[in-house]
């Protein structure tokens, strides 16, 4: 049990320094070596869980979808609060900031793929979920609904990082979702949906309560 806790404390720890790289440099400039150096792993205990910079790239992106949020009363709330806890944890979590990296870059994501078809396929099933409840307009469609999201999230994403360095980034996907929520929700439940600019990080903040401490 000891032995398998630190295979995935190492693999944990390569794939953030993986991902630290990779933000930072994207996927053609990151090295290996760079990876090694902070994630302070020796290359076979790396080359034992990922043998490539690529196996690495596609070990990032596999984890963006990992959210753990709250099930709401309204269906549609999950689908904003995706989209702000996402905002928030872009600001201060490298594993996050490599996929969207790395899920952009044209070149790269030929050989590893992207993180955006697993964005699009959990906001789908969530509209998916909502339009049963009643929570939609009656025009719209799931999946065209999340890619739209993902589509204009990630427009939102790249000019806040080229304006601010992503420090206003959930100011601008709240006001993203004002705009866009009016032509999916249902009136009764617009005017219940909470998208306030803080949201995702209230509700990360009241998630690390929860978590029991460690023995």
């Amino acid at each position: 049990m000891a032995q398998q806790e630190r295979a995935v404390r190492t693999r944990r720890a390569v794939l953030e320094a993986a991902a630290t790289v990779f933000a930072d440099h994207g996927y053609t400039a990151a090295t290996v070596a760079d990876i090694l150096k902070i994630a302070g792993v020796t290359k076979g205990a790396l080359y034992f869980h990922f043998d490539s910079k690529e196996a690495l790239a596609r070990g990032v992106l596999e984890v963006q979808a990992d959210q753990r949020l709250p099930e709401q009363e309204i269906k549609l709330q999950e689908m904003v609060d995706v989209a702000m806890t996402v905002a928030h944890r872009l600001r201060f979590d490298p594993v996050l900031r490599a996929g969207a990296r790395l899920s952009a870059d044209p070149a790269g994501r030929k050989h590893y793929g992207s993180a955006w078809p697993l964005w699009v396929d959990m906001l789908a099933e969530i509209v998916s979920q909502a339009r049963l409840r009643g929570e939609t307009l009656a025009h719209v469609v799931p999946r065209e609904v999340g890619e739209l999201v993902v589509g204009a999230f990630n427009g939102v994403q790249l000019y806040a990082q080229l304006e601010s360095g992503l420090e206003d980034i959930e100011r601008r996907v709240s006001v993203l979702l004002q705009y866009l929520l009016p032509s999916i929700a249902s009136p009764a439940v617009l005017m219940r949906l909470d998208v306030a600019a803080d949201r995702g990080e209230r509700l990360i903040r009241e998630a690390a309560v929860l978590v029991p401490a460690p023995v």
